[in-house]
């Protein structure tokens, strides 16, 4: 299967690999992806007792996670996996579509 991919100034063959889930279970809600992540791809979310997903500043969150908020943003630089402390990040190459691999 072909995918997406291009050339790094230096020349080199690149295979993006794009942001697909995250292990909500194991994300602590640190921020650091966020922090990580230039292309406003995440957004930090809380959860009540009760499952209700709220405001991360929700008085009533009893945790807070990081959610793929935006995902057609994502350039799949892979930066946000590398800083997860908890390695909570599944990023997967793009398929080229249907028409454009068969015309390459």
């Amino acid at each position: 299967m072909d995918t997406v991919g291009g050339i790094t100034k230096g020349g080199l063959d690149w295979t993006p690999h794009f942001v697909e889930v995250i292990n909500t279970e194991k994300c602590i809600g640190c921020g650091r992806c966020f922090r990580a992540c230039g292309r406003d791809v995440l957004s930090l979310v809380g959860i009540t007792e009760e499952g209700e997903i709220v405001a991360a500043d929700d008085d009533e969150a009893e945790r807070k996670f990081m959610t793929i908020a935006h995902p057609e943003k994502c350039i799949g630089c892979e930066a946000c996996s590398r800083v997860c402390p908890k390695d909570c990040y599944t990023h997967a190459p793009l398929p080229l579509p249907a028409a454009v691999a068969v015309a390459g």
